[in-house]
C-alpha cells in the first residue's frame, strides 16, 4: 500500500464529484488510517512508559490496517 496522508481540499473535491467517503478507495481512508496508526503508536508509547524499567523496546516494524 502506498504512503498516504489526508489532503482536506482533495478530500472536499472528491466529495463533490461523488466519490464515497468509505471502503479501500474512500475519501476518508487515508484520515482513518493516520489516525488509527497515530493512536497505535502513543498506546505502545503509554504502555512501554508506564512498564517496569527492565522492559525494552524490542524494535519498531510498520502495521496495516486492512478497511
Amino acid at each position: 500500500m502506498r504512503n498516504q496522508s489526508f489532503n482536506f481540499n482533495e478530500a472536499l473535491k472528491q466529495l463533490q464529484s461523488g466519490k464515497n467517503l468509505l471502503g479501500t478507495d474512500g475519501i476518508l481512508t487515508p484520515l482513518i488510517k493516520q489516525l488509527t496508526e497515530a493512536a497505535l503508536q502513543a498506546e505502545i508509547e503509554h504502555s512501554l512508559s508506564t512498564t517496569s524499567i527492565d522492559t525494552r523496546k524490542n524494535g519498531y516494524t510498520r502495521k496495516t490496517v486492512k478497511l
